[in-house]
C-alpha cells in the first residue's frame, strides 16, 4: 500500500502541503502543493495518487497528479448544474496499474439524487444515475450532499447528506446506482461525524464527543437486512496524553493506510484502529480541513502515471 505522504488543506494562497514522513523520505512542502492567488479551487478529495478540484473560475472539474504535476480537465456534466446545487465528487482508479481513472460526480437536485461517472479513457460521461429522495427519509428542501470527502468501502462510494434528519448517499460503482441509507437515530443533530471503513471492511461512521470516539458499524444479516451497531468506544486520554479541555476533531481518513487523522488544539496525530496506535504527525495551527494524501513518491518513477492529457 502506498504510504501516507501528509495532507493537504485549502488556504487563501491555494492548496497547501504538509508533509508527514521523516527524513529522507520527507516531501519537500512546495513540491505537492497547488497555488492559486485567487482561492477558487474547492477540493473534492483525493484516492489513489489523485486530487479532484472543482475550479470556480474557469468553472471545470479537474483531476490533478501531485506527484506529476499533470492536470485533467473534465467539461461540466450534463444534467448537473454546479451554478445552482452543491455537488461533490470522488476520483479513482479501477486499479493500481491502471493510467485511467472515473469521476463520480453527485448533487441532490429537484427532490432526487443524481449521479454521472466520467472516463478518461472514453473522456466521455456516462447516462444520468437518478434515485428518488422521499420525505420519509430527509427534508427535500434543505437536503444535499455535504462537502466532506467522499470514503470508497468495497465497491461504493458514501456521502453524507445534510438536512433534518441523517442519513448518507451510497453509490454502487459496480452497477452504478445511488441510494439512500439511514444513519442511527444517536447521529440526528450531532456535527463532524466521519465515514469509513471499520476494520472488518464494513461501512462504518466515527464520533468523538469530548475525549471519547465510539465507531459504529452497518452489519447486513443473513436475509440481507442491515442494521447499526456501536463496534468500539475508545478512551483517548487514556492512550494519549491530553489536556481535558482539548477539542478533538476527525480531520479524515486515509483509506490505504487505514489511519483516522485526528487534530488537538495545537497537533495532527493518526489512530490506527486495530492496535489502537498513535502517532503524532506535526504540531499545525491550521484550522480548516486536512486531507490525508497516500502516494508512492520518489524520482524514479514521477512519470510512471502521467495522467491523459
Amino acid at each position: 500500500n502506498p504510504p501516507l505522504l501528509g495532507c493537504f488543506h485549502k488556504g487563501a494562497e491555494g492548496i497547501s502541503f504538509e508533509p508527514a514522513l521523516e527524513a529522507p523520505d520527507r516531501v519537500p512542502p512546495g513540491r505537492l502543493s497547488l497555488p492559486s492567488d485567487r482561492g477558487d479551487l474547492w477540493f473534492l478529495g483525493c484516492r489513489h495518487g489523485l486530487v479532484l478540484v472543482f475550479d470556480k473560475t474557469r468553472q471545470q472539474f479537474m483531476v490533478w497528479d501531485p506527484v506529476t504535476g499533470h492536470k485533467h480537465y473534465i467539461a461540466d456534466p450534463p444534467g448537473l448544474d454546479v451554478t445552482k446545487y452543491v455537488i461533490n465528487g470522488a476520483v479513482f482508479r479501477s486499479s493500481a496499474a491502471d493510467v485511467h481513472f472515473q469521476v463520480v460526480l453527485v448533487a441532490i437536485q429537484d427532490g432526487q439524487a443524481v449521479a454521472r461517472v466520467y472516463s478518461s479513457e472514453t473522456r466521455l460521461w456516462g447516462n444520468l444515475i437518478t434515485a428518488p429522495v422521499t420525505s420519509e427519509s430527509s427534508d427535500l428542501f434543505v437536503t444535499y450532499v455535504t462537502m466532506e470527502p467522499a470514503v470508497l468501502v468495497g465497491h461504493a462510494l458514501y456521502w453524507i447528506l445534510s438536512g433534518t434528519s441523517s442519513h448518507i448517499l451510497e453509490f454502487d460503482l459496480e452497477r452504478e446506482s445511488l441510494a439512500v441509507i439511514r444513519m442511527p437515530e444517536y447521529f440526528s443533530g450531532v456535527m463532524w461525524p466521519k465515514l469509513m471503513q471499520a476494520n472488518d471492511g464494513k461501512l462504518g461512521i466515527l464520533y468523538v464527543s469530548g475525549l471519547t470516539a465510539q465507531l459504529w458499524k452497518r452489519n447486513t444479516d443473513l436475509h440481507g437486512v442491515a442494521s447499526w451497531g456501536i463496534g468500539t468506544t475508545i478512551e483517548l486520554d487514556k492512550l494519549l496524553s491530553l489536556d481535558p479541555r482539548d477539542v478533538v476533531i476527525i480531520q479524515g481518513f486515509a483509506e490505504e493506510s487505514h489511519l483516522v487523522l485526528l487534530k488537538t488544539t495545537t497537533s495532527l496525530f493518526t489512530l490506527k484502529l486495530e492496535q489502537l496506535q498513535f502517532k503524532k504527525l506535526f504540531d499545525t495551527k491550521v484550522r480548516c480541513c486536512c486531507y490525508p494524501f497516500e502516494s508512492v513518491y520518489g524520482a524514479g518513477n514521477i512519470h510512471a502515471f502521467a495522467l491523459p492529457v
